[in-house]
């Protein structure tokens, strides 16, 4: 029997690409600086939640290393922009190198620790990524320590080059956007997240990603009828961390900035569960949306509350209720909610409904 595309199917691919394709116009459609910056954000995380769901929504693997590959890779890229200069060749140097680590902590870590029960490699791999942060804080001639990098980012990404001016030496505009490094920064960041993303789409909809299914599913059952489950969890968790790896190199460059706050806070682990639990584990897509509910919501619910305070002014107890200091109070109430009337997530739970076999 064959599986028909229910309408949640069919609604969940829908808001991916209007939301693929809200970021493809980002600069056009919202030109101010901070909404750039939300964007490129939401780019990054949108791999990055894609890559975490490749271990825990596909395999069961729960891992609090992420981050730490994530570092690896925006590390990598600083350290070689800061040494060897603003070029590409330092880019591509710095991504193979974070990647190269990411590879070899992430085979040392499965092959050693995914025999054991689920709640031991958490704990393995969440000791692995404190230490990676004591790290950063502590070799301070190497990686900056707490300040962390500052460097230059390519040529392409200046506040101006040559192919960007026109005759009178201006920067050339295309619907009243300049045509300037920030642009060739965000689009750069924005195809480099499209490639990693269908990347793994790709995976997860090849016979591996069908084998990872069986093991998520039933692992005696997937050892019974021949499948390694060690290596290919293993696999997954290589080519996870890899993605990760490129991702943060992706976000250096685009910061121009790496520190322990940008790259390896555990914060930054906890906003990836959240928006694997918001969009839906074992769905691809659902990371897609996670990222976009929550970096929206970490940046604008503050706004949102405070204008709402500002409209019900001389009304009892409202503004105490949505004062902007309470942003956090009520994202944890959204969570909740969420949770609540989504428990698969809001793509799995859409994708769920109305099936017909």
């Amino acid at each position: 029997m064959t599986t028909t595309p229910t309408l949640g199917d069919r609604a969940v691919k829908l808001t991916v690409l209007v939301i693929a394709g809200l970021l493809l116009f980002a600069p056009f459609l919202f030109q101010d600086i901070r909404s750039l910056e939300v964007a490129a954000r939401i780019c990054v995380f949108i791999v990055l939640v894609a890559s975490y769901d490749l271990l825990i929504g596909y395999t069961g693997i729960v891992s609090f290393a992420h981050t730490m590959f994530f570092g690896f890779g925006a590390y990598g890229a600083a350290i070689s922009l800061k040494q060897m200069g603003p070029g590409w060749d330092a880019v591509i140097v710095g991504a193979i190198a974070g990647a190269l680590v990411s590879l070899v902590m992430a085979i040392a870590i499965g092959l050693l620790s995914l025999r054991v029960k689920a709640i031991f490699f958490a704990m393995i791999t969440l000791a692995a990524a404190s230490v990676a942060m004591v790290l950063a804080s502590q070799l301070s001639h190497f990686t900056g320590g707490e300040d962390g990098i500052t460097y230059k980012a390519p040529q392409l990404f200046k506040t101006a080059t040559k192919l960007m001016l026109n005759d009178e030496g201006k920067v050339m505009r295309v619907f009243g956007v300049k045509l300037n490094g920030k642009l060739a920064a965000y689009y750069f960041v924005f195809a480099s997240s499209l490639v990693l993303f269908l990347v793994m789409l790709r995976l997860v909809g090849s016979p591996v990603g069908t084998v990872l299914k069986a093991i998520r599913e039933n692992e005696a059952r997937a050892e019974a009828i021949g499948y390694r489950v060690v290596a290919y969890r293993t696999f997954v968790f290589c080519i996870a961390a890899i993605i990760a790896s490129l991702a943060g190199t992706v976000y250096a460059i685009w910061l121009k900035y790496t520190g322990p706050d940008t790259a390896l806070s555990f914060s930054i682990m906890i906003d990836i569960l959240l928006m694997v639990v918001i969009g839906g584990m074992g769905t691809m897509y659902g990371a897609v949306i996670g990222a976009v509910l929550l970096v929206l919501a970490q940046y604008y619910l503050r706004d949102l509350m405070g204008t709402a305070a500002e409209a019900v002014a001389d009304m009892p107890l409202l503004p105490f209720i949505l004062d902007p200091d309470r942003w956090l109070f009520w994202l944890g109430v959204i969570f909740i909610l969420l949770v609540y009337f989504f428990p698969k997530g809001i793509a799995g739970t859409l994708a769920q409904k109305g099936a017909r076999t």
